[in-house]
């Protein structure tokens, strides 16, 4: 049976595409939402949707309440009802909108997966073509040139080009190879060159594809715990205003200083809860995911994004993420009395056999020097690979001859002792930032070979950035100390850990979050696993191993280290968007106060409670277009918010004194000025619109069809 081919390398459906969204589709959504199982997530919109539901029914059967039927007026009910209905309404397109942009990301990342089969090899070596949902964690399946990867798994075999660009965007093809860390393949990319076996690492619907579907689309959305502790704390000023309110109903009903108009107490209400953050909360949180995405990272919770802002201290790697990456071999330094033909030919023999960019570099640079070469058949040595205890590699030969490459200390320690010209040559190119490896034949030293990598550019004014943010950055590496001094100088760093291991790595991870810090790191080896599952965000590479994918709680599609500043920059964003609006919202609920409170004494006249005239500084003369211009301006704003809900408020690396201040004085003075400006607005246009004939004319038909409008 032949394999199904997938749309063609150029078709781009990668989570970088720009989303699109059907308006028919964000208007049915958001219909749909006005179900009682969806609204009762949102406790704040909740109790305004209890609120509207009342109010429908007082505004159609208001005879079933005698108490209210003295201070019915049908087009006054009708008129609040429709705006608790808008409000309700704003607050379900907010979101509808930001998950429609998830679902477009998503229904394209679903044309890949569809219709792919898989060339399973059995066990006896014998191969069938299989569908590849059928597969299994532990089966190995061989992937040809031109034929798609049926599902995530790790290469244990051969070498290949493959082109991911359908999911991350990126147009340029990635090598991947058994043995090292980069040996992750992604079910959807395409090989271009090579054949590889695979072994299967996840089963159709857990594979990174389809966990990738369902975290763009939303579905299954946790909310964080600042969303939570914020929900929480919506919730408990929407109680305490409640007893207000009902306290004030009481007391009013006790005293029979104003007369209690229930649409007027109901508007009062809604308008004083925290509505304009409760309604874009849910869209705050799912843009932020988005947000992630687009940057082609793939968030496997909120909560991650959400550390990310608060993070603190940020553990990098130095190779790849504050260096390029590829330790290249540069120079050979002979030791006295060893003829540089001799220590090119041993470097090549120890370094034969190692696939890392390191050891492939060493055998190039020898080749280029002319180094003797000596043939190597099957079984006549035996493979010394690295360990991070050892710190040495190379090859022992039949005869019982060991070359050996390693760190000078590690040598060292190997061999008894270093010549001196050597140490000092190894000195001096650690001070240089390069790293020397030292070359010895059955414990005799005949030189060094210096590999040299390079700061990548621009990292220092990022780090700046970050250090501008208040986030403690520390470098961590397995070079000597000399050499971590030199990179650590070079690309500004605040610390450093040197000749460090694997569990070093998780034992500083540990130390730091004992202190009370919020620690990010990034790794993509297996032996990054748990440090990456130990830090608050742990961003793991796409070309990494299976298992530190699974550990990270987030994975970055571009393979990039440093996109780990980008992930600290939009949680931040993330988190700044949501204290901006909320400082927005209740300075607004402020200005409220003066336009609702006052109109409740006036209607009662200006002799029921001498001096409350002086909080009407808006000058709203008629009741209950004061009440209807709170309520529809508790409503409209809620429209104008989204786009900056969404996209984000404009984020630049600052001191976290100067952000609040910045967001006191541009959100809070901005949302009470708005609000004084608005209802006035609003109240002017609704005084003119209710004195024109044909307004008039249609305050009294819908009157008359209401119950006891004719009366």
């Amino acid at each position: 049976m032949a394999a199904v081919d997938l749309p063609s390398p150029g078709a781009r459906v990668s989570v970088r595409r720009t989303p699109h969204t059907s308006a028919r589709r964000v208007l049915a959504d958001s219909f749909r939402m006005f179900h009682p199982k969806h609204q009762y997530r949102h406790p704040v919109m909740f109790c305004v949707y209890v609120l509207f539901l009342l109010l429908v029914v007082l505004t159609l059967v208001p005879s079933i309440f005698p108490d209210v039927a003295h201070t019915y007026h049908p087009t006054y009910y009708l008129s609040v009802t429709i705006i608790l209905f808008l409000t309700l309404w704003f607050a379900n397109v907010s979101q509808a909108i930001a998950e429609a942009q998830g679902r477009a990301q998503a229904d394209s990342l679903r044309e890949i997966r569809s219709g792919i089969r898989a060339r399973q090899i059995l066990p006896d070596g014998s191969e069938r073509w299989v569908a590849s949902d059928v597969l299994r964690i532990g089966d190995t399946m061989e992937i040809r040139a031109g034929e798609p990867v049926p599902i995530d798994g790790d290469v244990i075999h051969g070498i290949a080009i493959i082109d991911e660009s359908m999911m991350t965007g990126e147009s340029e093809p990635v090598t991947r190879e058994s043995g090292g860390d980069k040996t992750s393949v992604l079910g959807g990319a395409r090989v271009i060159q090579g054949t590889v076996r695979v072994r299967v690492s996840a089963i159709r619907g857990e594979s990174f594809l389809d966990r990738l579907i369902r975290l763009v689309e939303g579905q299954g959305r946790e909310p964080t715990p600042n969303e939570l502790a914020l929900g929480v704390l919506l919730y408990a000023f929407t109680i305490a205003l409640f007893t207000v309110v009902v306290t004030f109903i009481f007391l009013a009903n006790f005293t029979d200083i104003v007369a209690i108009d229930i649409a007027t107490i109901v508007s009062l209400f809604v308008c004083l809860m925290p509505t304009t953050i409760g309604a874009l909360l849910p869209a705050i949180g799912i843009s932020g995911i988005n947000r992630v995405a687009k940057a082609n990272v793939i968030a496997k919770s909120g909560k991650a994004v959400e550390a990310a802002g608060d993070l603190d201290v940020l553990i990098l790697d130095k190779t790849g993420t504050i260096t390029i990456g590829n330790r290249l071999a540069v120079q050979f330094v002979a030791a006295p009395d060893v003829p540089m033909p001799e220590l090119l030919g041993s470097a090549l023999l120890s370094a034969a056999v190692d696939d890392t960019p390191e050891g492939r570099s060493i055998v190039r640079l020898a080749a280029r020097r002319n180094a003797p070469v000596r043939r190597l058949d099957a079984g006549t040595y035996k493979v010394l690979p690295f360990t991070a205890e050892r710190r040495m590699s190379g090859i022992v030969l039949a005869d019982g001859t060991e070359y050996y490459k390693g760190s000078v200390k590690a040598i060292e320690a190997y061999v008894g002792a270093i010549p001196p010209t050597l140490q000092s040559a190894a000195d001096d190119a650690s001070r240089q930032g390069m790293t020397p490896l030292a070359i010895t034949v059955s414990k005799r030293v005949l030189g060094l070979v210096l590999l040299k990598d390079v700061v990548k550019p621009g990292i220092k004014d990022r780090l700046r950035e970050l250090k501008t943010m208040g986030i403690r950055t520390i470098m961590c590496t397995g070079d000597n100390r000399l050499t971590a001094a030199a990179i650590a100088r070079e690309s500004g760093v605040d610390e450093f850990m040197a000749e460090a291991k694997p569990e070093t790595k998780l034992l500083l991870i540990q130390r730091e979050k004992a202190q009370g810090h919020l620690v990010a790191m990034t790794g993509d080896g297996t032996n990054d696993a748990p440090a990456l599952a130990r830090a608050d965000v742990g961003l793991s590479m796409n070309s990494g191993t299976s298992a530190a994918k699974e550990a990270g709680n987030m994975v970055d599609l571009d393979n990039d280290p440093t996109k780990l500043i980008e992930i600290v920059s939009i949680g931040k964003q993330l988190l700044i968007t949501r204290g901006a609006l909320t400082t927005f919202s209740i300075t607004n609920d402020v200005a409220k106060y003066f336009a609702i409170i006052p109109a409740l004494f006036i209607a009662a006249g200006s002799g029921a409670l001498p001096g409350i005239a002086f909080l009407n500084i808006m000058g709203l003369s008629n009741p209950q277009l004061a009440v209807l211009s709170a309520l529809l301006f508790n409503a409209v704003i809620i429209p104008f918010l989204i786009p900056l809900a969404l996209a984000g408020v404009p984020f630049r690396p600052r001191s976290a004194i100067d952000l609040l201040r910045r967001n006191l004085m541009l959100y809070g003075i901005g949302g009470l000025v708005s609000a004084f400006v608005g209802i006035k607005l609003i109240y002017l246009l609704l005084a003119f619109l209710g004195g024109t004939p044909f307004f008039l004319s249609l305050g009294t038909f819908v009157a008359h069809l209401l119950p006891l409008g004719g009366q």
